[in-house]
């Protein structure tokens, strides 16, 4: 105890970095970038342990590579830091939540008002990247007139869901899980299934709009909710989505790691 107070500015500046490196690698997670991120920090590493050591050779090299990595992190990832800049809007009040909820609201009651089947999967807190990798790549505003394209009868990317993530339409044409819960109706379509199976396995908001009946419906958390009036999408989809992302997710994790350390100490 009597160290730490002693060299609390040392102590206290240690926390702060490791506090920003935590919430950066929050923020690149299941992303190219991450694995990246990761190799700089090992350099970094190596570079103190070569210098305490006074390998003046080595730690010269190093703190080249070092500089060099750290520029190529930022042209070649450049894609994954703008998405993960992005997604820093999620502990402000601006973060746009509402304009892109809008835009899906508008586009699920076109849909609806056609019959046109639709799959709608807006990612939370767990990650998709599995399956945003199973469909083909968008990376795309999201537009009332870009998901109506997409599901367009006879169009190239309208089998399967679309994955909206950031703000962004990350992938079209992937593969949901199927539920395997017995309880459910057998005259449930696919589409439902798959809605249904993705809320099981993740903590994601699925929109589904029946290609048979028109009907709306919202899967989250392994249940469904079906018969949505389509005045009432964007208000749904608002108390659904937005309380779950404006948690602050820094928090959350550190959180969650505790309680693991604590199980396993158990």
């Amino acid at each position: 105890m009597g160290f730490f107070l002693g060299y609390w500015e040392i102590t206290l500046e240690i926390l702060i970095l490791w506090g920003v490196y935590y919430l950066i690698y929050l923020l690149l997670k299941e992303t190219a970038a991450e694995q990246v991120l990761k190799g700089i920090v090992i350099i970094t590493v190596i570079v103190m342990l070569t210098r305490g050591f006074n390998l003046v050779i080595i730690n010269w090299l190093l703190t080249r590579l070092l500089a060099i990595s750290v520029i190529a992190f930022l042209i070649i990832l450049q894609p994954e830091i703008r998405r993960a800049l992005a997604s820093l809007g999620r502990f402000g009040i601006f973060s746009g939540e509402k304009e892109t909820i809008g835009e899906i609201a508008k586009a699920a009651k076109v849909l609806s008002k056609k019959k046109t089947g639709a799959l709608i999967a807006i990612a939370r807190e767990s990650g998709l990247r599995r399956y945003v990798e199973s469909g083909v790549s968008v990376d795309s505003r999201v537009t009332s007139e870009l998901i109506n394209t997409i599901f367009a009868p006879g169009a190239s990317l309208h089998d399967g869901g679309i994955i909206i993530s950031d703000q962004r339409i990350e992938a079209a044409a992937c593969l949901f899980p199927l539920t395997q819960n017995p309880n459910i109706s057998k005259t449930m379509g696919t589409r439902h299934r798959a809605a249904l199976g993705l809320s099981e396995e993740t903590d994601a908001v699925i929109l589904v709009v029946s290609e048979e009946t028109g009907n709306v419906s919202l899967a989250t958390n392994g249940k469904i909710t079906k018969n949505i009036d389509s005045k009432d999408i964007a208000k749904i989809l608002e108390k659904v989505y937005i309380p779950k992302i404006s948690k602050k997710s820094f928090l959350l994790a550190i959180k969650r790691i505790f309680k693991k350390r604590k199980a396993k100490k158990a």
